[in-house]
């Protein structure tokens, strides 16, 4: 067994003697809820469709109400439904079946919703889904169909715009379900694609009101950076979008900052852009 502290072997065998597996399964699940031992005990037995063994496990204080297990086993039939190939991958939905999935909950791929729906199942990568991600997915959201979907993927519209952390979340995770297998960083031209998708209406839209943020953006990286998207450079650069709509003068800005050198590229670029008379971007301070 790998290292663990005691605390998380402990959590382990208490979950294996709960639910009768391995701990390799016990410690995946442990660490997909954060060595929550409630948490990921109910989520096993859920998904499995079997009752909960103890009180405690039923009365635990977790972020997602009871659901009940014929939601688990709507879900499962749902899941199904959309499956390539079942006899290969029973638990797996590819590229095709995710496609008409999306299409019945009238979604198209360049939606930035698909984002946050892939975000919130657990999406592998981009256009795949697994069993357990897509049924303890929407048991957290209480949504055992497609109308229930329909509906949330609404709410995820809304979040995209009013929740700054929700939008963060969302942001950070599509990086990694546009990675193919065996890649560490993205082509530009792909990384732009989906920067113009996730900072466009209806998603968070990149723009003040002196300052078109996404098309400088788009523009300097055309004109200036030949390279790829590193993760580092993808998740700073969405610090940057959040905190150059809150503050558009980059007040918060150092040169001394440990940005990535394509910002700091970028904010020159700005400078250039707003002239002598912007001002703006000049006589920055330290937060």
């Amino acid at each position: 067994m790998p290292s663990y502290t005691s605390t998380q072997k402990a959590a382990i065998a208490q979950f294996t003697s709960l639910t009768q597996t391995k701990d390799s399964v016990a410690a995946k699940q442990l660490k997909s809820h954060n060595w929550n031992t409630a948490q990921a005990v109910d989520a096993r037995l859920r998904l499995l469709n079997l009752p909960l063994k103890h009180s405690y496990f039923q009365s635990a204080s977790t972020s997602t109400p009871p659901t009940p297990s014929n939601n688990t086993a709507a879900l499962n039939k749902l899941f199904d439904k959309y499956r390539d190939n079942p006899t290969v991958e029973p638990d797996a939905i590819g590229i095709e079946g995710s496609m008409r999935y999306l299409s019945d909950l009238g979604l198209s791929l360049e939606d930035p919703v698909v984002f946050a729906i892939l975000s919130e199942l657990g999406a592998p990568t981009m256009g795949e889904m697994t069993r357990q991600g897509f049924v303890e997915g929407w048991q957290r959201h209480r949504a055992p169909d497609l109308p229930a979907q329909k509906s949330q993927a609404l709410s995820f519209r809304r979040s995209l715009t009013s929740s700054p952390p929700f939008f963060r979340s969302v942001y950070k995770s599509t990086f990694r379900l546009a990675l193919t297998p065996g890649q560490k960083s993205l082509a530009l031209d792909t990384a732009t694609e989906y920067w113009r998708i996730l900072l466009s209406p209806p998603s968070l839209g990149w723009n003040t009101g002196k300052t078109p943020w996404l098309d400088w953006w788009i523009e300097y990286l055309g004109e200036r950076w030949k390279k790829g998207v590193s993760r580092d450079m993808w998740e700073q650069t969405g610090v940057f979008v959040v905190k150059s709509l809150e503050d558009e003068s980059m007040s918060w800005w150092s040169e001394d900052g440990a940005w990535p050198g394509s910002l700091d590229e970028f904010v020159a670029f700005v400078k250039e852009k707003r002239g002598p008379e912007g001002g703006s971007a000049d006589g920055m301070e330290v937060e």
